[in-house]
Order: structure tokens, then C-alpha cells, then sequence
């Protein structure tokens, strides 16, 4: 297997490659990155089992291949060397035993590599039920949803992003039973028939940074354990999680006794000096007061150790009942955060009953629930 190819478009793939490759791959062979030539492509491919990433390089003036193969190096490594090269091109050879030269201008590295014979096969998905989706919408749904997964495994399906596509729209609901986040959005030419899958938040997290900026076309394949991503020469494939998602629309309020709208950074700047404090105390709540009949709101923070804060906070417009409830500051902040309007409204029912931010335009479907904290 001998080679040359460009070294900025060769880093430029491995970096996305690499993003599968975990530093702690329960398979020896998973920690190294598989290179396999033909004639036509140089193909890239990294895995931890749970993300499997496969990036395919068309022979062009950029790539220039003597003789076909394949081999596994060892991902960290090789990755460091490319980036160090010199030159602007690199060559690349296999030799006997699996060692690898890789020179650029004056250097010349030689690192040992595995027969990528004993490399895992990537799943085989079928493209029978394939659709297509713009990659900034799927992107921002991800970026709206992914923060609220759960990080303990107790529950497994917690810690994914559950999506629903039908024909016309795309439904994701995240929560960790402590807060909620769901969006939905409109989907031109969806599957057919209903499709709901459970992806992980770590592939999500992944799959965001692969996207980009940009707003390159996807093709989602779903599988039976699996889910297929095609975005441009990248195939993204991420297990799927196994199990009922909780029947999250219950939890959701119909009616508020309650509501107050705000500009989105005049909150945020009050919720971030009230952080300051609560940061220093164990329980990190702050309180927030809303006196309908002498229209003002307030929020306190307190930390034992460091001292107080309490200020009142502007805001548009406030009506219904009065009310004082506590609650995490940092789920406000990242459900504030996540936000995609410049005001949002509040709805509460009750001291002790989850509370709603919403956006402040009623053509977005997005909707995020806080579970407040009892004090008392």
C-alpha cells in the first residue's frame, strides 16, 4: 500500500475520523485509525462501537496512489505525526510486518501498524426507509435538545435525545427528569411512515461538530440497532438506544396560573450574578418572586459561607397569581441558552409544580420544563 496525498486535506478528514476513536476502546484494535486504498478511494475509519465514523477521499491531483492496501495505525500517534509534517504533501508506505513509512520533505517517520483484517465491520444498514433533512435544521435541534440528556446511566434512554420523524415533521424531547427540552419543527418530504429513534447525546455532541457550520444536506438511514448519517464523503453511524421513552408529553402543562415574559439577556445577566453565589453553597437554588399585584419580580441567591444577593428584575409583561419558587439556576441558564428568541415567556401552576419556558412567538414549537426545588 504506497501513496501521496495533500496534507491539510488529509488532516482535515482524519480529524473527523478521529472523533469515533475513544482513548479508552475496550477492543485493542478500536484505538488505531483504518486506512484502506483502492484505485478510486483512500477510505478512513475510526470506531468505539457506539460511534462508528467512515470517511471516503477520491483519488484526484490531491491524492496519488501507487499500490492499494490497508492497515490500522495507531490513531493518537499518527494523528500527531501528520500534523507535525513539514512539507505540503506526504508519501505513504506499507512495508513488510506492517510497519508504515511516512515521509515529507526531510522527515521520515516509521510506526507500527495492525492487519486491518481483525478490524470490526461496520454495521450494514439498509437505505430502504432513507430521507433527507436540512443539516442547519437537524444541527440546531440537536444544539435545542442535547443539553437536558442525562449523564448517569440509571437510565439508559435518558441519556439519548428521543426524535420522531413522520412525513411532515421532526418532534426531539430530551430530559433528565429534572428539566425537559423538546422542539419541533416542521420536515418537507419526511419518511413516509413514523420513525422513532433514541441517539445517544454523546453521537449527537459528535454529529454537531461534523455538521458544522455549514448547511450540507443529510440522509438519515435507520436501522434496527443503528442509525446511518451521510453528510457529503462522511458516513456517521451511531448505535441506537434500546428501550420506551417515557411519555414525556404528560409532564408538560396545559394551563399556567402564572406568567411573566422577559428580554432573554436581561434575564440571563440577573441569573448569572445570582450564580455567583448559589455556586458557593451545597444546594444552588435561587428564588425567584413574582408580586403580580405590585408588578415586580425578584430574584434572590444565597451562600451560607459567602453572603447574599437579591435584585429586581425588568421584564415585559406579568399577570395571573402571585408566586415564590426556587430552582436550580444553571437548568434556567442552559434552557435560556438553548433559546432561539430574544424574549421568552414563563409559565407556572403551582410553588411545587414544574414551570415552562417557552419562546415568545407563538409560530415556534419549542418548549422547555424546569422542575423547581422544594426549600421548605
Amino acid at each position: 500500500m504506497q501513496f501521496t496525498i495533500n496534507r491539510n486535506l488529509f488532516l482535515e478528514n482524519l480529524n473527523n475520523a478521529m472523533r469515533a476513536i475513544s482513548s479508552r476502546a475496550t477492543i485493542p484494535i478500536l484505538s488505531g485509525i483504518k486506512l484502506t486504498l483502492t484505485d478510486e478511494m483512500l477510505t478512513l475509519t475510526g470506531s468505539d462501537t457506539d460511534i462508528s465514523i467512515e470517511i471516503q477521499i477520491p483519488v484526484n491531483d490531491d491524492l496519488i496512489v501507487q499500490s492499494t492496501g490497508s492497515i490500522v495505525l495507531p490513531a493518537r500517534f499518527f494523528s500527531e505525526i501528520v500534523k507535525k509534517l513539514p512539507g505540503k504533501d506526504f508519501s505513504f508506505e506499507v512495508k513488510e510486518s506492517f510497519q508504515t513509512k511516512i515521509v515529507s520533505e526531510n522527515t521520515e517517520f516509521m510506526i507500527n501498524g495492525l492487519d486491518a483484517n481483525n478490524y470490526p465491520h461496520l454495521p450494514e444498514i439498509s437505505t430502504d426507509a432513507s430521507f433527507k433533512i436540512s443539516g442547519k435544521t437537524f444541527r440546531e435541534i440537536i444544539n435545542e435538545t442535547v443539553f437536558a440528556v442525562a449523564t448517569q446511566e440509571s437510565r439508559p434512554t435518558l441519556t439519548g435525545v428521543n426524535f420522531i420523524f413522520n412525513n411532515s415533521s421532526i418532534k426531539a424531547v430530551a430530559t433528565d427528569s429534572h428539566r425537559l427540552s423538546q422542539r419541533q419543527i416542521s420536515l418537507e418530504n419526511g419518511p413516509q411512515t413514523s420513525t422513532d429513534l433514541i441517539i445517544p447525546g454523546k453521537s449527537l455532541v459528535e454529529l454537531s461538530r461534523i455538521i458544522g457550520e455549514s448547511d450540507p444536506e443529510i440522509t438519515v438511514n435507520p436501522g434496527e440497532n443503528q442509525v446511518l448519517f451521510e453528510v457529503g464523503n462522511i458516513a456517521f453511524y451511531s448505535r441506537l438506544l434500546d428501550g420506551q421513552y417515557p411519555d414525556t408529553d404528560r409532564l408538560i402543562p396545559t394551563e399556567s396560573t402564572t406568567s411573566v415574559e422577559f428580554e432573554l439577556p436581561v434575564l440571563a445577566r440577573s441569573l448569572e450574578r445570582a450564580s455567583l453565589l448559589t455556586h458557593e453553597s451545597r444546594n444552588n437554588v435561587v428564588k425567584m418572586t413574582l408580586d403580580v399585584q405590585n408588578q415586580l419580580v425578584k430574584l434572590q441567591g444565597d451562600s451560607p459561607e459567602i453572603g447574599n444577593v437579591e435584585e429586581e428584575i425588568s421584564f415585559k409583561n406579568l399577570e395571573g397569581d402571585g408566586l415564590t419558587i426556587s430552582f436550580n439556576p444553571d437548568y434556567l441558564r442552559e434552557a435560556l441558552r438553548a433559546s432561539i428568541t430574544d424574549s421568552i415567556i414563563m409559565n407556572f401552576t403551582q410553588p411545587l409544580r414544574p414551570f415552562t419556558v417557552i419562546p415568545a412567538k407563538q409560530d415556534v414549537n419549542f418548549t422547555q420544563l424546569i422542575t423547581p426545588v422544594r426549600t421548605f
